[in-house]
């Protein structure tokens, strides 16, 4: 409003200098993507475990997205040395500690690792492509960027709706541990409201 007050002045010659325009506004910091609602999250749930026809490739990507917070970068590196199948942990990225797998989510591990057998190849990583298959190499970004083209939502809004829910229910320093990441780049993710149904009852004469 001061802005658009000193403009009007301005121009109409009531004042000869705007001093606000030299002055920037600061944009609160927070997270401002968009995020999966529940029914979309269960939708997804259930098209990378029960269809047969969707590509392993992007099964996997979306289930380590969704319920293990997984960015593309982990999985585009994931090798197969990083599962243990003792265990169903996996280990991803920079995150201190293996992640253990549900029983979902090591299925769809399998059938990557399927996938990647019925090449054959020697490359190290889980997710081979046609391109990779005769090297060492990971998938391209490009791939990666592509892989959930079919369920309609990129690999980024699915990862971020669970670090949503994760900052938003646990200690948002536990979660930047547990994911190997900077504390500060886990506030971003806080919601801007508290939910009053978790403030504590005020005293009678207290606000």
């Amino acid at each position: 409003m001061l802005r658009q007050f000193f403009r009007f002045a301005r121009s109409q010659r009531i004042v000869l200098v705007d001093p606000t325009r030299t002055l920037t506004a600061k944009q609160p910091s927070g997270f401002r993507g968009r995020t999966l609602t529940l029914d979309q999250q269960r939708e997804l749930f259930r098209r990378w475990t029960t269809d047969e026809r969707v590509h392993p490739h992007e099964a996997l990507m979306g289930m380590l997205a969704l319920l293990h917070g997984a960015s593309s970068s982990e999985v585009r590196m994931l090798q197969v040395t990083d599962l243990d199948s003792v265990a169903q942990t996996v280990r991803l990225g920079k995150r201190p500690h293996p992640v253990p797998l549900d029983p979902a989510s090591w299925t769809v591990v399998q059938r990557s690792l399927a996938h990647r057998e019925a090449w054959p190849t020697a490359n190290p990583h889980v997710m081979v492509t046609k391109g990779t298959k005769a090297g060492r190499s990971p998938a391209s970004t490009a791939y990666l960027s592509h892989v959930l083209d079919d369920c309609g939502y990129p690999p980024r809004m699915i990862r971020s709706t669970r670090l949503v829910d994760l900052v938003n229910t646990m200690d948002p320093k536990l979660v930047a541990a547990a994911f190997g990441m900077d504390p500060q780049a886990t506030l971003i993710y806080l919601a801007n409201h508290v939910d009053e149904g978790r403030l504590p009852a005020s005293e009678p004469g207290r606000k």
